[in-house]
């Protein structure tokens, strides 16, 4: 196992570290003289950071491509409030040096308690097809292994091992509290949507070395694969009703929500809606916490800006506790990360209004970052 993780930065700044990683994205570009140099995005199962080779760059050009392992010498500093490594040496990995357990961020849930969650749902439903279509699915062994590991999202929210799994039981979890306070929606049509709509992800996405997309998943996206596994499982239930089916598919094509988020059609039932927020809840409640939580050790109760969020976020506990401690003006006074996009127009006003005007652009985030999925 690998002795330091991204998690450690805090206490590595501006030191040298030896350590390995993946490598989530290479490019290669010219510097102002013309040479060229290395933008990587390298990660661990804590998350992931930007990387800048500079010298010597040609002799490592063709030594190694994305989704390999390298061996890492480098400076651990801030740019832009983001930590990122200046890479002094690397060297490819072989895969029998390599624990990948330590490159693949992993719920810190039980699966096996999620997946008996899951089943619990399922074995509450009152309508029969709906029950025998989703236990199709979970009988399946291939499916079901890879519903138990696959990533929610490559990047968005719930970026782990087991976290499509993690997703879909807190949405089951929402749905069935938040259905109880609107009795014309159908329960069993909405947790068998809960189960459905992200479930093509386990095609989509490739979750071995590193989370990216598969060229099925790439050329099609996730809905067009569930749809084609939906019609896969209906052909095996032929007393499945046709309206019940297309219900179904609307719930799968819809729960992006808007046309800008890929979904060809607006939700246009009551299922279909609730669905599609309850989804986009969690997911940014995730999101949200993770962004929190990577940020946990600053000083100041609010997160850099989050590219995702759209926003940066308020870490409620250490800014009452601060409040407690040095009362309103200190905690007033702390510097918020601004929207690189906001005009400096913008940028006046809220420094005139709220005192913490020192906007920062987006930059390299020690991050998996978390845009509706």
């Amino acid at each position: 196992m690998k002795e330091f993780f991204l998690s450690d930065c805090s206490d590595h700044e501006n030191k040298v570290i030896t350590s390995s990683f993946v490598v989530v994205t290479k490019q290669v570009k010219p510097k102002k003289s013309g040479e060229p140099y290395l933008a990587l995005t390298l990660g661990d199962r804590c998350g992931q950071i930007e990387a800048k080779m500079w010298d010597n760059v040609e002799e490592v050009l063709d030594a190694f491509e994305q989704d390999d392992f390298l061996k890492i010498k480098g400076l651990i500093n801030k740019y832009k409030n983001r930590f990122q490594i200046t890479i002094h040496k690397l060297r490819r990995l072989g895969d029998s040096e390599v624990d990948f357990s330590d490159y693949l961020p992993k719920t810190t849930k039980d699966i096996g308690e999620l997946w008996r969650a899951l089943s619990d749902f399922v074995a509450s439903f009152q309508d029969p097809n709906l029950k025998a279509l989703v236990e199709s699915f979970m009988a399946d062994p291939e499916i079901a292994e890879a519903y138990r590991n696959a990533p929610a999202a490559k990047t968005l929210h719930h970026a782990y091992i087991g976290g499509l799994l993690d997703h879909v039981v807190s949405l089951c979890r929402s749905c069935d509290l938040v259905c109880r306070n609107y009795p014309q929606v159908n329960r069993d049509l909405l947790l068998t949507g809960a189960f459905l709509h992200d479930i093509g992800k386990i095609h989509e996405l490739t979750f071995s070395r590193g989370f990216s997309y598969t060229t099925r998943g790439q050329l099609l996206g996730h809905m067009v694969i569930e749809l084609e596994m939906l019609q896969a499982k209906l052909a095996k239930l032929p007393d499945f009703p046709p309206e019940m089916k297309t219900l179904l598919e609307h719930l799968i094509i819809s729960h992006h929500g808007q046309y800008e988020f890929g979904s060809p059609k607006l939700p246009m039932f009551p299922e279909a809606l609730m669905l599609h927020y309850l989804d986009d809840l969690d997911s940014k409640m995730e999101s949200m916490r993770a962004h929190a939580e990577r940020e946990g050790n600053a000083e100041s109760p609010w997160t850099g800006y989050n590219p995702s969020l759209g926003r940066s976020v308020l870490k409620t506990g250490k800014f009452l506790e601060k409040k407690a401690v040095g009362g309103t003006a200190a905690a007033a006074e702390e510097p918020v990360t601004k929207d690189p996009s906001e005009s400096p127009a913008t940028q006046k006003n809220l420094q005139d209004s709220s005192g913490s005007g020192d906007a920062t652009e987006k930059a390299p985030e020690l991050t998996v970052s978390q845009q509706p999925t």
